[in-house]
């Protein structure tokens, strides 16, 4: 209910009961004046529709308050070169392991986390991923790369249950993943803002651009929907390398 909060305080000197569809519009214009995103816009819109619909019991008050359109950003990728100088300006080997993994597996960073020893199957090249996004459980690939540089990794730090753990032991911080994807890109100078996200969006479109088949890299992504996936046909160079430049 801090988004209603907010609205009422704005409201300070007014019966609640009074307001209508003008000053909840008033109110949203104010909020995209201060840049607010869409999904933020609409969780205010759903708390004010939920006081007065379900608390106040006065169903369809304000049904013609336009909802902002979602948004369809493309998702943010770097080159192969600049993966490979990402993780050769890792500080050491523990965080290579970890950048290699979330490029080379197109692992989500609460993936990473979770991961266990056991869950690197080195004779079948796989990475399992258990009770992912949506409760599911899934295969990835390992990198060659990864699994050498993680073979010497596990026997110098000796993680005892994670695959990554703290210093203190127990599941490594999400944060502390964040910094190393942020600062091996500012020592490789690579020019847009990287994040863990970055690494899987790039893995799943290096794979596009190499040929491999959509449907392949869904399940690899653990996307529910191939519409999901298209994104990345948005972003992939070989796209547009059969489109002549009307300017050539």
């Amino acid at each position: 209910m801090l988004f209603f909060e907010h609205f009422i305080n704005h409201h300070h000197d007014k019966d609640l009961n009074t307001l209508n569809e003008t000053h909840i519009r008033a109110y949203l214009q104010r909020l995209i004046r201060q840049n607010k995103s869409n999904s933020y816009l609409n969780q205010v819109i759903n708390s004010i529709k939920f006081y007065y619909e379900v608390v106040l019991g006065m169903p369809n008050r304000f049904y013609e308050i336009e909802r902002p359109r979602k948004e369809h950003k493309l998702p943010q990728i770097i080159s192969k070169e600049e993966v490979l100088s990402l993780i050769a300006h890792t500080n050491n080997l523990k965080h290579k392991c970890i950048v290699e993994l979330l490029y080379g597996s197109g692992l989500r960073r609460s993936e990473l986390l979770n991961l266990k020893i056991e869950d690197i199957d080195s004779k079948r090249m796989l990475v399992r991923i258990k009770q992912a996004k949506g409760n599911k459980d899934r295969l990835t690939l390992l990198s060659q790369n990864a699994l050498l540089d993680l073979r010497k990794y596990y026997k110098s730090w000796k993680p005892k249950e994670y695959l990554f753990e703290g210093q203190r032991g127990g599941q490594y911080s999400g944060q502390a993943v964040v910094n190393i994807v942020k600062n091996a890109s500012l020592k490789a100078r690579i020019k847009v803002s990287v994040t863990p996200h970055t690494l899987r969006h790039s893995f799943a479109t290096h794979l596009l651009e190499a040929g491999v088949d959509l449907r392949q890299i869904q399940v690899l992504l653990g996307h529910q929907s191939t519409k999901t996936t298209e994104i990345y046909t948005h972003v992939a160079a070989n796209t547009f390398k059969t489109i002549k430049n009307p300017l050539d």
